[in-house]
């Protein structure tokens, strides 16, 4: 047995995420090294005008993710494994050990920016619940063209996927998904189209900043967003989080890999609990929390007592 930490992304953001956060002093320290780095305070990054800025959300969900798991693993709450979605991948990184929090806190900034600056009208992304990959590709097949592109950005269960690209195209792709039966077809409240190709200047410019950061290889596996590998050179990270702003996310491989690396409890670490909900609908024999139901005390009693199955 052991345990995972899970690192949510963008969409699970929520007014006062970084206020609310538990009064430890790691937490504390994480805020202030944070506010350093971006020469303001931070505490300024999770109000809801604020929140509406895609720099602001990701840095919230990085500094919310890496403060409360460092605030665990001080208390003994230490995880076998971390995967992050999307934008928490850079805080699963850093949990880690595979670079500095600081660094981090740089490349997620300039990430926010880049992707807030790429397409800043007509582009978007949906979600498709109730089909899967196959028939997914089958629908953008006939929808996409090279200009008014649409692609698979999201693999988050076997039948919950999303899409990106030109909203003309993806209205096609729900018109025709709810034409088959899907479960549920609309568009996401997110305004960048990401992972996918249309991203690859920003990937470029991303993995431009990491050449002048210092990766580490970790003995904790990192489980990558693009390819659902476990990994722990420093490179394969470093190229991961390159990667994946322009790649599909397989979510689903990367919770099940980790299941099958002996996961039985997952922890998701941040607000919301979109990854507790589908660690447990996939893997209904483990225990998924979230550390914004579970009061911090518990949280830690809970990965202590699997530690121990474990140990």
């Amino acid at each position: 047995m052991s345990v995972a930490f899970l690192f949510p992304g963008q969409g699970s953001q929520q007014p006062d995420m970084l206020h609310t956060l538990p009064n430890h002093t790691r937490i504390r320290e994480t805020l202030d090294e944070a506010s350093t780095v971006l020469k303001r305070d931070v505490l300024s990054l999770d109000t809801e005008v604020a929140l509406s800025s895609t720099p602001a959300v990701q840095l919230s969900l990085l500094i919310s993710g890496v403060a409360q798991a460092r605030a665990l693993i001080d208390e003994g709450g230490i995880p076998s494994i971390v995967a992050g979605h999307s934008i928490g991948s850079f805080a699963a990184a850093v949990v880690a050990g595979a670079l500095k929090f600081s660094d981090a806190v740089s490349v997620v900034e300039l990430r926010g920016q880049l992707m807030a600056a790429s397409y800043p009208k007509g582009y978007g992304m949906a979600v498709i619940v109730g089909l899967q990959e196959k028939t997914v590709l089958s629908l953008i097949d006939k929808a996409s063209t090279s200009y008014l592109p649409v692609f698979i950005a999201t693999l988050n269960a076997l039948d919950q996927i999303t899409i990106a690209g030109c909203i003309e195209s993806i209205k096609v792709v729900l018109t025709l998904a709810r034409s088959i039966g899907a479960q549920k077809s609309s568009f996401l409240r997110v305004s960048v189209p990401s992972h996918c190709p249309l991203l690859n200047s920003v990937s470029e410019e991303i993995s431009s900043k990491m050449d002048n950061i210092t990766f580490n290889s970790t003995s904790i596996p990192y489980i990558s967003n693009c390819r659902a590998r476990s990994l722990r050179r420093a490179e394969d990270i470093k190229k991961d989080l390159s990667l994946g702003v322009a790649n599909p996310v397989r979510w689903h491989e990367s919770t099940t890999l980790a299941f099958e690396l002996g996961a039985r409890l997952f922890v998701e670490i941040g607000p919301g609990q979109v990854l507790t909900n589908m660690a447990q609908k996939a893997f209904p024999t483990t225990r998924a929390i979230t550390t914004s139901y579970t009061d911090f005390e518990s949280t830690i009693i809970l990965i202590k007592r699997e530690m121990q199955q474990y140990t």
